[in-house]
């Protein structure tokens, strides 16, 4: 018998323009942007829902999202015969000629697939967040509670509080909800952190289908579950909280417990990768319990080539990540990911850096700190990472001094030279 008798249904919400996240997300949504090497950010939230056991999954699309239509069509092709699924489903206009006006309309204008499928219980993630979570455990408290929906929550640096929606509690009932404050309020007073949602939900479907109703009826309104949806049923005492830093997963250590990262900009993207690649990493790809799972491509194994110390031409990497079909011809990395079919030619360098697929080192040359696209080429004997100014004149350069190389600047680099 499936577990997913539970008759759950599950909703990925993919559709973000992820504009803080440019340049990457200039040609793709934010959801499809590489991650780790050999993943899609969106690979996260799927591998979560599937290994805890729930198969019922639409996704929800609609900004450039044709790079994130190919991986699920490759790579996420779960079991009809057990009636299992991972549907992308476009924006249609089923509600008028406008497209998603914020979250919670996205919902409302896929209506028929809840009504179509009657679930009990609708889990309302989102696609672009690094966490690895048992939604079982959650699902569990929010059936015991009675409410009407249960939102994941965890603390956050103060600092950093203006970017979430802002819980404030009482027992275990939310209290109010505010969707990034400009001046939050630390959970306890003279406190450091505030309590954050993630932006995942469990929702009882009667509740969610009413409240998605009265809502599209009132025209002040953003039709967002931060804004609208979640402080009007906070008010109403109808909304739950969750504890995510108790959440636990198979094999999990302690020092991944709670982990949890919106990657919503350059440097937080960045820094993501450098805990993948810490001798004991805070987020951990290699735990055979709770397999992260995507669509990889047909390729060879890495290879590491020339052992020419004399000729300082030596393939070697430390503390990183290669996936398969890259080549360290003669070149050294250094806490770094590769992503697949990358190569690093003799006498160059990389270090803290993030390679997507298909990039090209040439021989002398040396990246620090940096983020290169797919299929950028590099040329031979050029240094980026080591002088923003000069970098800022061909490339992104974020505001924690992370250079985004695109083919673009790199052309714009050779047209100065």
């Amino acid at each position: 018998m499936s577990r997913d008798r539970d008759n759950i249904l599950t909703i990925i919400l993919a559709g973000g323009e992820g504009k803080r996240l440019f340049p990457l997300t200039a040609d793709r949504v934010k959801s499809a942007v590489p991650f780790g090497g050999a993943y899609r950010i969106i690979d996260f939230v799927l591998s979560n829902v599937v290994n805890s056991g729930y198969s019922k999954i639409k996704v929800l699309t609609q900004y450039k999202s044709h790079s994130l239509n190919t991986h699920l069509s490759r790579g996420w092709r779960l079991s009809p015969l057990l009636d299992q699924y991972v549907d992308p489903v476009p924006a249609q206009m089923r509600t008028g000629p406008h497209w998603f006006q914020g979250t919670a309309d996205a919902v409302f204008q896929n209506l028929n697939l809840i009504l179509d499928e009657k679930p009990d219980h609708v889990c309302i993630f989102g696609g672009d967040h690094i966490f690895k979570m048992n939604i079982r455990q959650m699902m569990e408290e929010h059936q015991a509670s009675g409410m009407a929906v249960t939102v994941a929550a965890i603390p956050v640096p103060l600092a950093e509080a203006h970017d979430f929606g802002i819980i404030r509690v009482d027992g275990g009932k939310i209290r109010d909800f505010v969707e990034k404050p400009p001046q939050p309020e630390p959970t306890v007073p003279g406190g450091t952190t505030a309590l954050a949602s993630m932006g995942n939900y469990i929702f009882r479907t009667e509740d969610l289908v009413e409240i998605l109703r009265q809502d599209a009826e009132m025209a002040a309104s953003k039709h967002d579950f931060g804004h609208n949806i979640l402080p009007r049923l906070a008010a109403e005492g109808r909304a739950g909280v969750y504890d995510f830093s108790k959440n636990t997963i198979p094999g999990m250590s302690d020092v991944e417990k709670g982990y949890w990262r919106d990657i919503g900009n350059i440097d937080a993207y960045w820094k993501a990768h450098l805990d993948l690649v810490a001798v004991t990493p805070s987020f951990n790809l290699y735990n055979p319990y709770w397999v992260i799972r995507t669509y990889r491509p047909q390729v060879p194994p890495a290879k590491f080539v020339f052992a020419d110390e004399k000729n300082k031409r030596v393939g070697v990497a430390t503390d990183s990540i290669v996936c398969g079909g890259s080549i360290i011809s003669g070149g050294q990395i250094d806490r770094s990911i590769l992503g697949h079919g990358v190569r690093v030619n003799s006498y160059s360098r990389v270090e803290e850096s993030v390679l997507f697929n298909g990039a090209d080192v040439g021989r002398y040359s040396h990246l620090r700190r940096c983020i290169v696209e797919k299929d950028v080429k590099i040329p031979q004997e050029i240094r980026i990472g080591f002088d923003p100014e000069e970098d800022r004149k061909h490339f992104f350069v974020s505001p924690g001094g992370i250079v985004v190389v695109t083919q673009d600047g790199i052309d714009r680099w050779l047209a100065a030279r």
